[in-house]
C-alpha cells in the first residue's frame, strides 16, 4: 500500500457573487442598503407587535418570530458578503464556515416550520372560529414556536455532523458568497454521497411537510369561505392570508431547487442567484409584504407614527 502526504485545508476562499469590476462599489452600496433596511424593517415589526396590545394574538406572535428569523438569516450571510464585495476579506476559516452554515440551516429550517404554523393558524381561525380560542391558546403557540426552533437546530446538527466526516484537501475555493453545503460537497476529497442522501431525505422531508401543511390549510380555507359568497368575508380573508401566500410562494421555489434536487446540472452562478433570493431578498421583502397587505399592522404603524410625531 502506498502512502501519500495530504494537506488538509483549514481555510477557504469565497469567490462571492459574479460581477464586473466596475460594479463592485454599486453592488456593495446596494446590498449594504438592503441589509440595513432588512434589520430596521424586521426589528421594527417586532417592536410594533410587542408594543401594540391589538397585535397580541397568535398570528402576530408567529409573524414576530418570522421577522426575528429573517433578521438572523440576513445577519448570518450579508456581512460576510459585504466584506467579500469590499475586496478586503475573501477568506473564511473552517470553524467560521461551519458556524455560518449551522446558523443558516437553523434559520432557513425554522422559517419553513413557522410558515407552516402560520398557515395552520389561519386554517383554525377561519374554518373553526368558535374553537379558535380553545385550540390556539398561548401554550399551543409557544409549543409550535419551540418545535419550530428545535426542528431547525436538530436539522442543522444532522448536516453539520455529516460535514465533519469530510476532508478538504484539494481546492480551497468555495464558489459561493457564503458557506453552503452544496459548494462544500463539490470541493470535498471524501465521497459525499451520504451527505447528498441526507440532504434529500431531511431537507426534502421538511419542505414537503411544510408545503403540504400550507396547501391543505388554505384548501380548507377556500372550501370554507367560497360557498358563503360574502364579498366582504372573502375580501377580508384574502387580505389576511394573501401576504402569507405571497411570502410562501416566493420562499419555497429557490429552496426546492437548491436542496430537493442537489445534484442539479445547473451552473454555480445560478445556484448563487437562488441562494441570494432566499437569504437576502426575502428577508427584506417580508416586513413590507406583511405590513402593506395587513390592515391591522398598517393601522398600528400609522398610530405609532402619529404618536411619535
Amino acid at each position: 500500500m502506498t502512502m501519500r502526504n495530504v494537506t488538509l485545508l483549514t481555510e477557504f476562499a469565497l469567490t462571492g457573487l459574479p460581477y464586473q469590476p466596475e460594479w463592485q462599489i454599486p453592488l456593495f452600496l446596494v446590498f449594504l442598503a438592503i441589509y440595513l433596511i432588512t434589520i430596521v424593517g424586521n426589528l421594527g415589526l417586532i417592536m410594533l407587535i410587542r408594543n401594540d396590545s391589538h397585535l397580541q394574538i397568535p398570528m402576530y406572535y408567529f409573524l414576530g418570530n418570522l421577522a426575528f428569523v429573517d433578521a438572523w438569516l440576513s445577519s448570518t450571510v450579508t456581512p460576510k458578503m459585504l466584506a467579500n464585495l469590499s475586496g478586503k476579506d475573501k477568506m473564511i476559516s473552517f470553524s467560521e464556515c461551519m458556524i455560518q452554515f449551522f446558523s443558516v440551516v437553523i434559520s432557513v429550517t425554522t422559517e419553513c416550520f413557522l410558515l407552516a404554523a402560520m398557515a395552520y393558524d389561519r386554517y383554525v381561525a377561519i374554518c373553526k372560529p368558535l374553537l379558535y380560542p380553545l385550540i390556539m391558546t398561548s401554550r399551543r403557540c409557544i409549543q409550535l414556536l419551540v418545535l419550530s426552533f428545535v426542528g431547525g437546530i436538530l436539522h442543522a446538527i444532522i448536516h453539520e455532523s455529516f460535514l465533519f466526516r469530510l476532508t478538504f484537501c484539494n481546492s480551497h475555493i468555495i464558489h459561493h458568497f457564503y458557506c453552503d453545503i452544496i459548494p462544500l460537497l463539490k470541493i470535498s476529497c471524501t465521497d459525499p454521497a451520504i451527505n447528498y442522501l441526507m440532504i434529500f431525505i431531511f431537507s426534502g422531508s421538511i419542505q414537503v411537510f411544510s408545503i403540504v401543511t400550507i396547501f391543505f390549510s388554505y384548501t380548507f380555507v377556500l372550501i370554507t369561505i367560497l360557498p358563503k359568497r360574502s364579498e366582504k368575508g372573502v375580501s377580508k380573508t384574502f387580505s389576511t392570508c394573501g401576504a402569507h401566500l405571497l411570502s410562501v410562494s416566493l420562499y419555497y421555489g429557490p429552496l426546492l431547487f437548491m436542496y430537493v434536487h442537489p445534484a442539479s446540472s445547473e451552473t454555480d452562478d445560478r445556484d448563487m442567484v437562488f441562494s441570494l433570493f432566499y437569504t437576502v431578498i426575502i428577508p427584506v421583502l417580508n416586513p413590507f409584504i406583511y405590513s402593506l397587505r395587513n390592515k391591522q399592522v398598517t393601522t398600528s404603524l400609522t398610530k405609532m407614527l402619529k404618536t411619535n410625531a
